[in-house]
């Protein structure tokens, strides 16, 4: 785990935030200066100038770039930052009794894990997943995710990546549905010069840009049954012969393959090379919708409002709000969440967001009760 150090006295919502930051597996530390060594973080409640500068001389000397000075009970949500980032002032109201739909409280959790984890996990499964990402990352095994559309399939891929001893080499991403056929070899295989019309110059091809790192493929299904029998003997050999060329070279990498597809039935059909699963799916891992991890909704909408917002301080989500969000079915997963939240960023009024600025596609093929306040697309516009 990444560590963050609470220093003493402890301040109110400390355990809340710790649980937060445990389910995207961050350690906690808490009490005197000696344990903030190695720390991502200190975080301490602010008092006067004196405090501060105690905390800060603390962190320099333990070797901590970063200081999160919290002041509780405030009346809004505010961050304020110096010393280029590297001191955080934060401004927090009462934390609420449910800190897993707390915005404010969420909105600092994710503050301070996603330098270190950027991969959002509040829901107990998607911490589960998140440790055998963990464990397979110490590993040089291939791994086969599965799962939904826009359930998190590339991000869990590259916490996979940065988890592992290749986490300074290249990561290379794929779309193996978005590259034509006839290109597809050759951008992943590269090439000779003159191997076919229009080939002025040698290429290497992603699978060698990806030497000593990790190639992702997504959306392996997609990948032709012709590319499907050398892409075997690359995963068998670990060697890759260029189109024009007769000479194998050598190549040092990890393979991470994503589908949305059921893999069974892709080789009952006969769509994809029965052998070539079974190399894949060394290590499997499956990604969930967001309907059946419900407590990441109000962390990802959150996470997604310090992406999409203002610098500085974003505008807060109200409780109705995250009720609202976290009620909805979201047949469209973690994409069709983002578009609300930068939708909701449209509409309010730059302070707050509030259940009337949340506005769901109806197209998303799902009935709301009369009473709920959130708007459809259409009445919007």
């Amino acid at each position: 785990m990444s560590t963050l150090h609470f220093l003493a006295p402890g301040f109110a919502s400390a355990d809340a935030l710790a649980d937060l930051l445990a389910r995207r597996r961050i350690l906690v530390t808490r009490g005197e200066a000696d344990l903030a060594r190695g720390a991502a973080a200190i975080v301490a409640a602010s008092g006067d100038l004196t405090d501060e500068r105690r905390v800060t001389d603390i962190a320099r000397a333990a070797g901590v770039r970063m200081v999160v000075l919290l002041r509780e009970d405030a009346d809004k949500f505010e961050i304020r930052s110096d010393l280029g980032g590297r001191l955080l002032r934060v401004a927090m109201p009462a934390p609420v009794t449910r800190p897993v739909r707390d915005a404010a409280l969420l909105m600092l959790a994710d503050l301070l894990a996603a330098p270190l984890r950027p991969m959002v996990a509040c829901d107990p499964v998607t911490g589960g997943l998140l440790d055998l990402a963990a464990r397979v990352a110490r590993t040089e095994v291939t791994v086969f995710i599965n799962g939904p559309t826009g359930s998190g399939k590339e991000v869990l891929a590259r916490a996979v990546h940065t988890a592992s001893r290749r986490a300074d080499k290249p990561f290379v991403a794929i779309n193996c549905a978005a590259i034509p056929e006839n290109m597809l070899e050759a951008i992943l295989f590269g090439h000779e010069k003159g191997a076919f019309t229009g080939a002025a110059t040698a290429n290497r091809g992603l699978i060698r840009a990806a030497e000593g790192g990790t190639l992702m493929l997504d959306e392996i299904s997609e990948m032709p049954l012709g590319l499907q029998s050398k892409l075997l003997r690359v995963i068998q050999e670990r060697q890759v012969t260029p189109l024009g060329s007769s000479a194998e070279v050598a190549v040092d990498i990890r393979i991470i393959a994503t589908s949305n597809r059921d893999m069974a039935a892709e080789v009952g059909a006969g769509r994809f090379r029965e052998d070539l699963y079974y190399r894949l799916n060394v290590f499997p891992l499956t990604t969930r919708a967001l309907v059946a991890r419900p407590e990441d909704i109000p962390a990802l909408a959150v996470s997604l409002l310090r992406r999409h917002g203002p610098q500085g301080t974003p505008p807060m989500f109200t409780a109705a709000a995250i009720d609202l969000l976290t009620a909805h079915h979201w047949p469209g997963n973690v994409r069709e969440l983002e578009n609300v939240v930068q939708r909701a960023l449209v509409l309010c009024d730059g302070l707050c967001i509030g259940a009337e600025d949340i506005v769901i596609d109806m197209n998303s093929g799902v009935t709301a009760p009369a009473e709920r306040p959130g708007l459809r697309l259409a009445e919007a516009v």
